[in-house]
């Protein structure tokens, strides 16, 4: 007899086989160290007629959820033959979770709780090569299963498992392995902020950037389940403290000096820095520059952009935000790009003075955020042009044009209007804005002096503005 083959024979014999038992048995491993070692080294155990038979009693009482009866045919196929199907795994992490939640016996809970991590092991032996569920797969089940079973007192192995898996799986990891990968890493953290807040946040990043490529994927049956939990790991974030910028800088100051010439590394800084809002900060400029520099971005010109704009240069500012929305273009994020319109309408009303220019920004960002069904967004942009039109004079400054330069008023409330109308987060600040600017309007006595300006219901104000408005 081949020595395989006595080896099989030994495990049965310290595991009876009964198949059609009824009651999970506890069964206690006897092999000696010096036959394990050997069991280990030796070929692949034989699958027998026996094991396929087993195999199919065990799937069939899970599939009815009889768990108890499952157990005896899936132990004797787990110990002698566990190379015979991956159904050994899949239905077992059932089995064993079922029996684990009916248990009372802390001996017994220690057991199945031992036995659920070690199954993943003896998985990633015989199936780890499986094309669909690899070897990085398998080791976020078994850091799922450390959280089950073991809960907080097991947190750090089941994070090295899960970040590991995630790392290696990216998009494709399971969902709930991204999320508990967040959820432990984040516990961690709180037990020891300093220590381990470049981790926590490094996690949280590989996480959440693959729930993001989820969600946006349409032809995953995910998708929606993934942009849930995508919200819930961002919050999680948000609320952790290790988003607070000057905790960034700490972390990340160094790694931007010594990655200058890094792209992936700076634009990963750089992304990070955008989405917790930290955008005044020197070193996600320093990020910014080097890596525009080296390959240039919508983020890396955004932030040059900003850059640009906390040392008063307005203009190389705008120069900086073109460059962002055409980069936001052609990779199609259009969110970002009516933001950099607004961006730059911002500064060319409030910093250069420019109001033609900073109109043709917001009617951009307006068109944008329309073509994509938004309306959050657009208020702030009628108001940017409402105050362009409220600070122009484009009648001269003689007596007449000072009447006729109030007629932007009416151009301006109307803006004012809109976007009270179109926008409920600028309801508040639109309603203040008409009661301020109405009262400049033109008195009837006033226009009364300009017949033949004011003679119908509506005005044209001339200049840049162009604009039709109603006689007020």
């Amino acid at each position: 007899m081949k020595f395989k083959a006595l080896v099989a024979l030994a495990l049965v014999v310290a595991v009876p086989a009964l198949a059609c038992a009824k009651k999970p048995k506890k069964v206690e491993e006897a092999v000696p160290a010096q036959a394990a070692a050997l069991v280990v080294e030796e070929e692949d155990p034989v699958i027998t007629e026996e094991c396929i038979m087993n195999v199919s009693l065990f799937h069939e009482s899970v599939k009815n959820k009889l768990y108890a009866d499952a157990y005896e045919p899936w132990w004797e196929v787990y110990t002698t033959c566990p190379n015979a199907n991956k159904s050994i795994y899949t239905d077992g992490a059932k089995i064993v979770e079922a029996l684990f939640q009916a248990a009372s016996d802390p001996a017994e809970k220690e057991r199945l709780a031992k036995l659920a991590v070690e199954m993943q092991d003896k998985r990633i032996r015989f199936f780890g090569n499986d094309p669909k569920y690899p070897k990085d797969y398998i080791l976020g089940e078994k850091g799922l299963a450390y959280v089950d079973f073991y809960g907080e007192a097991k947190y750090t192995e089941a994070r090295e498992c899960l970040h590991q898996s995630v790392a290696a799986m990216g998009s494709k990891s399971k969902v709930m392995v991204l999320v508990k990968l967040v959820d432990v890493s984040y516990a961690l953290y709180k037990q020891d902020p300093n220590g381990r807040a470049e981790q926590f946040i490094a996690d949280y990043e590989l996480a959440s950037n693959a729930l993001g490529e989820q969600a946006a994927d349409s032809s995953n049956k995910n998708a929606e389940i993934a942009a849930k939990q995508k919200d819930y790991v961002d919050n999680i974030f948000a609320i952790s403290g290790a988003a607070d910028c000057a905790k960034l800088d700490e972390i990340y100051a160094a790694v931007v000096r010594d990655n200058l010439n890094n792209l992936d590394m700076l634009q990963k800084i750089a992304k990070l820095y955008k989405r917790v809002r930290c955008t005044e900060s020197d070193v996600y400029f320093a990020a910014c520059e080097a890596a525009h520099k080296l390959q240039p971005t919508q983020e890396s010109a955004a932030g040059c952009a900003s850059m640009a704009a906390k040392k008063g240069d307005y203009e190389q500012a705008i120069e900086y935000y073109d460059q962002a929305i055409k980069l936001a273009m052609v990779e199609d994020a259009m969110e970002d790009v009516a933001d950099y319109q607004y961006n730059a309408a911002f500064y060319c009303y409030n910093n250069l003075k420019k109001y033609p220019e900073a109109r043709k920004y917001a009617l951009g960002s307006i068109g944008t955020l329309s073509s994509l069904g938004i309306s959050k967004g657009q208020g702030r942009c009628y108001i940017i042009i409402g105050l362009c039109y409220a600070a122009s004079h484009p009648y001269g400054s003689d007596a007449k044009g000072a009447i006729l330069n109030k007629t932007v008023f009416w151009a301006a409330v109307d803006k004012f209007q809109k976007a009270k109308q179109v926008d409920p987060v600028v309801e508040v600040q639109a309603a203040e804005l008409i009661r301020q600017y109405s009262k400049y309007f033109p008195t009837k006595e006033e226009r009364f002096d300009l017949p033949n300006e004011f003679s119908g219901s509506t005005f044209y104000v001339g200049g840049w503005i162009g604009e039709t408005t109603a006689i007020r």
